[in-house]
């Protein structure tokens, strides 16, 4: 196999921290290519100095046999290179055409770059409408908007960022097809992933990150998912589990809940009804933007609905905000972690303090205790293992996976009643994942009512006791999640509510 890009003693420091040190490796032409590390592994840095986001300090690149030094995205695009970043980059009030023309240096007419999607959707099994507002879209939709962009830039080398995080297993499988494709035509591909199965399946190489530096190479065919991850932490990876039990009283109950989207382009509830008991972990699955924001709103208080009933231990709260539902000890943990779970600019201490005030005891009339909460700041930072300077660092300093594993421990080490989490390993790595995911069945364990939001299947199915899907709004009926099979669960994500159901009781 010809060698397409060779990293050579690429490295990048900010202050207090070596983000890539001395890396090198190299990318065949036609590879599927793995790029494997915990959270602060370094891996974000390496794809932006590929892609021209981030200036090396030292190191050099070579792209087909030429000196490739990026200053600027449009660099990398024109000499071949093109990324799909996990986080799509998409204006929902804009047309298909109209979001892939902003992502080109000229684009074409109108009318011909319409014609250019359609051709490239049905060659790559994409298909696509240039017309459709991306607001309308599915969030496999919306990915499939991304990767046309940068199929019609005629790449050499493909970066993935995370790409089936918000994809159902039927829609994972069409994107492993349009990925196979593009490797039989010569495409090269960097996919970053931490759903191991995943990278055995599609990868032909990888190469492992552990701060910062290259700590192995492998054919990830020849390895099981727990020896990558085991070559990622330098240790064994702790698998969750939790003793069998039986669940207690009903702790929340919501019946006939109906609220609007919160945005032009997000998805009312329709008629919710759930029963999560003490000590049971209540999964709900579902792709992106089919209520999950809405879902979770209504359910911390963030937003209260105009129709339904909401009620904890049978008294009910459908009518409190945030505030008073914490205080009946009623926690979330939402999607967005920078700016809806954790102020930026805020130091972890202050993040700390903005929910853990009452639970935690930090305020003595009306003060707030900063030793207390430092030393709560601090305990949060040693379960979860979050890679930080110390408790005064911004939140905004932090890695989004470390981010992750704060905002999940700040609300855990709370010992909530209920608690409502949604996308809890939402951008970590196995490690930090089987810790969140262990935190959470621990707090079952104790008799915590648990409700789990994720487009994460395995992850779903790891930790829940009964599993619901939830579609344009309306939550299928629960059933027990063991022995429930993938395509079940694909097909309820899917919209698929008439498949037949066991009443869950208890």
């Amino acid at each position: 196999m010809s060698e397409l890009l060779r990293i050579e003693n690429l490295t990048k420091a900010y202050p207090g921290v070596v983000a890539n040190s001395d890396v090198s490796f190299t990318i065949g032409a036609g590879e599927v290519h793995a790029l494997l590390g915990e959270n602060g592994a370094g891996k974000s840095t390496l794809v932006k100095m590929i892609y021209g986001l981030v200036k090396p300090d030292a190191g050099a690149m070579t792209l087909m046999g030429q000196p490739f030094t990026p200053t600027k995205p449009s660099d990398a695009r024109a000499a071949g290179v093109a990324m799909v970043f996990q986080h799509f980059s998409l204006f929902d009030a804009l047309s298909v055409a109209e979001n892939v023309a902003l992502g080109m240096e000229n684009p074409p007419s109108t009318r011909h770059l319409a014609q250019q999607i359609r051709e490239v959707s049905q060659t790559y099994g994409l298909p696509l409408d240039p017309d459709r507002q991306v607001g309308d879209l599915s969030a496999g939709e919306r990915q499939r908007v991304e990767i046309i962009r940068c199929l019609l830039q005629d790449p050499k080398l493909l970066i993935m960022d995370e790409p089936t995080s918000v994809l159902t297993p039927q829609e994972v499988d069409i994107l492993f097809e349009t990925l196979r494709k593009l490797q039989a035509e010569g495409t090269s591909i960097l996919y970053i992933s931490h759903k191991l199965d995943e990278i055995r399946a599609l990868c032909q190489a990888a190469t492992v990150l552990r701060l910062g530096k290259v700590v192995g190479r492998c054919d990830p065919t020849e390895k099981s998912a727990s020896e990558l991850a085991e070559m990622m932490i330098g240790s064994n990876l702790h698998r969750p589990s939790r003793p069998a039990q039986e669940v207690g009283p009903v702790a929340l109950e919501v019946k006939n809940l109906s609220l609007p989207s919160l945005s032009a382009f997000g998805t009312p509830l329709k008629d919710i009804s759930m029963t999560v008991h003490k000590g049971q972990i209540f999964g709900i699955g579902g792709v992106a933007g089919n209520g999950q924001d809405e879902l979770l709103a209504a359910l911390s208080g963030e937003m209260q609905a105009p129709r339904g009933a909401i009620t904890l231990h049978g008294d009910a709260i459908g009518h409190l905000g945030p505030t008073e539902r914490r205080k009946r000890s009623v926690m979330a943990a939402p999607e967005e972690r920078m700016g809806h779970a954790a102020v930026p600019a805020m130091s972890l201490t202050e993040n700390a303090a903005l929910t853990g005030m009452q639970p935690k005891d930090l305020a003595t009339r009306g003060m707030i205790d900063w030793g207390k909460a430092r030393d709560f700041a601090a305990e949060i930072i040693a379960r979860f293992d979050v890679r930080t300077p110390g408790t005064q660092t911004a939140a905004s300093a932090l890695s989004g996976g470390n981010l992750q594993k704060f905002v999940i421990g700040r609300e855990v080490m709370q010992n909530p009643e209920v608690l409502i989490v949604n996308q809890p390993t939402w951008g970590v790595d196995a490690h930090a994942a089987a810790t969140i995911r262990q935190a959470l069945m621990d707090l079952a364990s104790a008799g915590t009512a648990v409700i789990v939001i994720s487009q994460d299947l395995d992850e779903l199915m790891e930790v829940s006791d009964v599993f619901a899907a939830l579609n344009e709004g309306r939550l299928s009926a629960a059933r027990p999640a063991a022995g429930l099979s993938i395509e079940e669960i694909g097909l309820m994500m899917g919209g698929a509510h008439d498949l037949e159901v066991a009443h869950v009781a208890g």
